[in-house]
């Protein structure tokens, strides 16, 4: 499935339809992390929990609605608050909902400066790019990251949402932090991670517009649908790199956001459910 190519409508929309998608009106990409298998046989992830997806700023009435009857009480919004202004994107309030902001980045980070090497990475759309990418998000997120695990943790009945622009890099690193902790194979959260490419795909004419504010994606395009990509083999380089460099997702866990061997049981207990 080329990254370049726009998908067939009726896909999309069948594929959007149904289960891990879940519909709220006026955002993109927001999928429940429930129902995955774990390598125990014994457990699933727990379904109507956990929920990822792209940034909030469009929700309709309609969609607050959705929200609230998914039983999501809090919202953890994992961008920056220069990212926010720079697109005029807050998240609006949402009657019976907490937004708690826990960037991954801290504004220094989007510096021009900095964001054009990153910009610059993203445009090869190699796995080895993305890496390096993936790489500062686990640096700099274990306070973001930290605070959504600690939340599992200690409120294992109220349903969240976390979520960046599109729901695919520092959204996809905090879903697959999870999913590994659960101890979901490696192959299904790379599965999990690619259906970016159809949830991001409503989404793909705002994106595309901010991109082409910036001069290296307005003189080429190939390079922001890139910056795009959600490929399973960028996920299984990310649970290698993860492994390697930190030693696995409990070490990082125990290290980079500060938890404990208890806290780590902790968060998968509450997130697993008996198999059907």
């Amino acid at each position: 499935m080329s990254e370049l190519a726009h998908l067939d409508p009726e896909l999309v929309a069948d594929v959007l339809s149904k289960p891990p998608f879940v519909t709220v009106d006026g955002v993109c990409n927001v999928r429940d992390l429930g129902n995955l298998p774990v390598a125990d046989g014994e457990h699933v992830t727990r379904p109507g929990l956990i929920y990822r997806g792209g940034e909030l700023s469009g929700i309709t009435s309609q969609g607050k609605e959705q929200l609230r009857a998914l039983g999501v009480r809090t919202i953890f919004d994992l961008r920056s608050d220069t990212e926010i202004m720079k697109y005029d994107s807050a998240t609006p309030k949402i009657e019976g909902v907490t937004v708690l902001h826990v960037p991954v980045f801290a504004k220094e980070d989007y510096s021009p400066e900095r964001m054009a090497q990153r910009f610059q990475l993203y445009a090869s759309g190699k796995t080895e790019a993305f890496m390096q990418l993936y790489s500062e998000i686990l640096d700099a997120g274990g306070p973001a990251y930290g605070t959504i695990l600690r939340h599992v943790r200690d409120a294992p009945n109220d349903s969240i949402l976390f979520h960046c622009t599109a729901g695919k890099d520092r959204t996809g690193v905090a879903a697959a932090l999870l999913l590994l902790i659960a101890g979901v194979p490696s192959n299904t959260i790379s599965a999990d991670y690619a259906l970016t490419r159809i949830g991001r795909e409503p989404m793909r004419p705002t994106v595309l517009s901010r991109l082409a504010r910036e001069p290296l994606f307005a003189s080429d395009p190939a390079a922001a649908h890139n910056m795009l990509s959600s490929r399973e083999e960028t996920m299984q380089a990310f649970i290698q790199l993860i492994n390697e460099r930190y030693g696995g997702v409990e070490e990082y866990a125990r290290r980079i956001c500060g938890l404990t061997d208890d806290d780590i049981a902790t968060i998968r207990r509450n997130f697993l459910a008996p198999r059907p």
